[in-house]
Formats: C-alpha cells, sequence, structure tokens
C-alpha cells in the first residue's frame, strides 16, 4: 500500500495538547489506569483510538517500538494472531502476520495477513510507525495500526494507538454472521447507556469488536514495555502472564480463554514463529 506520512503525522505539541485534554479522563476512568479509549465507524471503515501514560521513559520505549521485529514479539501476545515474521522489502519492512482463530490450530488453518511497516518519526520528541495491510481476513481491507509516543515528564510517555480497517459488503456480511453467532453478546468498552436497575451497556457491534482488538494491542505493547525490566531469558514468560492478567482485568470484553491454556499455545506459537512460514 502506498503511504501518505502526511496524514498520518501528528506533531508532538500537538499530542502533548492531546495529553492535556484528557488529563481528568486518564485519571479517572474505568480501566483503573491512565487510559482513554473511543471508536467510530462511517463509510465502511471502522476505528479504535486509544491514549494512555506508559510507565517507561520514551527512549526506552522508542527504542523497543521502533524494531520492526520487536513488533512480532508485541502481535504474538494477540490470541488471534498464529504466526508473525519480519523482513527487510527495500525501504520498508514486511510483517507476515497469520491470523486465525482464538485457539490453537495448525497455521496452514490460519489467513496470511501482509503489513508494510515504517518508521514515520523517530525524533528525540516523537515516535510514529505504522502497520498497513491491504488486505485482511473475511475480506476486510485497509488495515492500519498507528503507534505514536511522546516523552512526559517523571520519565513516562504518553502513546497514541489508532487501529483501523474497511469493510465492503462481503466482510460485512461475515462480519455481522460472526456477530450474530461466536461473537453474539459479546460489548466493546464505551458505555451507551444504564438501564433503570443500574446495569450499564456497552457498544456493541464493529465498534465493540474494534475496541476489544485496540485494547489488547495495546495491551500487548504494554507487556512487551514492561518485559524489558527483566532478563532475555524471562521477558516471553513475564509478557505472556501479564497480557493474560491484564486482559483479564476487563471479563466482561476480553475473556476468551483460561490462562493455561492460553500460555501453552503462545509457548508452542513463539517457538513456531523462529521458523520461516
Amino acid at each position: 500500500m502506498a503511504l501518505a506520512p502526511g496524514a498520518y503525522a501528528t506533531p508532538a505539541t500537538v499530542l502533548l495538547a492531546k495529553y492535556a485534554e484528557l488529563s481528568d479522563k486518564l485519571e479517572n476512568n474505568p480501566f483503573r489506569k491512565p487510559l482513554y479509549l473511543e471508536s467510530g465507524e462511517d463509510s465502511g471503515e471502522v476505528k479504535g483510538t486509544l491514549y494512555a501514560v506508559v510507565g517507561e521513559p520514551f527512549p526506552t520505549v522508542q527504542s523497543a517500538l521502533k524494531e520492526p521485529a520487536h513488533w512480532c514479539d508485541i502481535l504474538i501476545l494477540h490470541l488471534n494472531t498464529k504466526y508473525c515474521r519480519a523482513s527487510p522489502a527495500g525501504a520498508w519492512a514486511v510483517l507476515k502476520v497469520n491470523i486465525g482463530r482464538k485457539a490453537e490450530q495448525p497455521i496452514a488453518q490460519s489467513v496470511r495477513v501482509e503489513f508494510s511497516y515504517r518508521v514515520i518519526a523517530a525524533a528525540p520528541d516523537r515516535l510514529a510507525v505504522v502497520l498497513q495491510a491491504a488486505k485482511g481476513p473475511l475480506g476486510t481491507r485497509n488495515y492500519s495500526i498507528l503507534l505514536e509516543a511522546v516523552p512526559l515528564p517523571e520519565e513516562k510517555t504518553f502513546v497514541r494507538l489508532a487501529y483501523s480497517y474497511a469493510y465492503g459488503t462481503a466482510a460485512n456480511l461475515a462480519m455481522h454472521a460472526y456477530l450474530a453467532t461466536a461473537g453474539s453478546g459479546k460489548v466493546g468498552f464505551t458505555v451507551t447507556g444504564t438501564r433503570s436497575n443500574g446495569q450499564v451497556d456497552y457498544v456493541g457491534g464493529l465498534r465493540g469488536l474494534v475496541e476489544r482488538n485496540t485494547m489488547r494491542y495495546y495491551l500487548a505493547i504494554e507487556a512487551y514495555l514492561g518485559a524489558l525490566s527483566v532478563p532475555p531469558a524471562a521477558q516471553l514468560e513475564k509478557r505472556l502472564k501479564d497480557w493474560y492478567v491484564e486482559t483479564e482485568r476487563y471479563p466482561r470484553q476480553l475473556h476468551e480463554i483460561e490462562k493455561n491454556d492460553y500460555l501453552e499455545m503462545k509457548r508452542r506459537e513463539y517457538v513456531r514463529q523462529q521458523s520461516e512460514y
């Protein structure tokens, strides 16, 4: 896919202004961490945008997230990611990612999605990287994962994660079939109302779907950064356990699999990821 960097570029001053704008929401929210999530659906495109403060200093975040191979260690934490391998392709890097079911399955039964990866900016005051794929599973297209980060005081970092994809008629039918069957009852994080008995209603449908996956990708980034504090040999186990624990903080939205099943599946997938497919 062709990339117009200007369309994704957010100056550091704009991100810092967004941080100031969201200060109350980052401090007071149901996530129990400095995080704000929003989503939208319009004209055949669905998108989720997440803002958060991470506890690692900006140089650490930039060093980790500007390397394409590190993104494979991040993406493999997601339940649906069965394989990821980075390879250079001219001025771009390519991430070969296989998407499949949330349970264990042979790689031949998964769908290969090739993401173009590019560092848009890597400056002392800003990082911006983007992953794009022209085609995705179930007939979806124009996938984009954009990560931006700026330094904050007290050795913290403010990040913006924007995840989006487009869909046509066939993909729309396929996704709504999923939402009506295996995905029925699944919700996102945006509150749409409160019933007379006090029960909270959350957004569903495609917005709920994109909110869940935006959160899963962010928690994978958070787990990757957090594991850098331990020796390299211990980082995989820490990433896996931390990602699972954090997703289980939101069981209504994110619970899919038991802990031991997740850990065993991902250990095997990580080993498989070391070979070229």
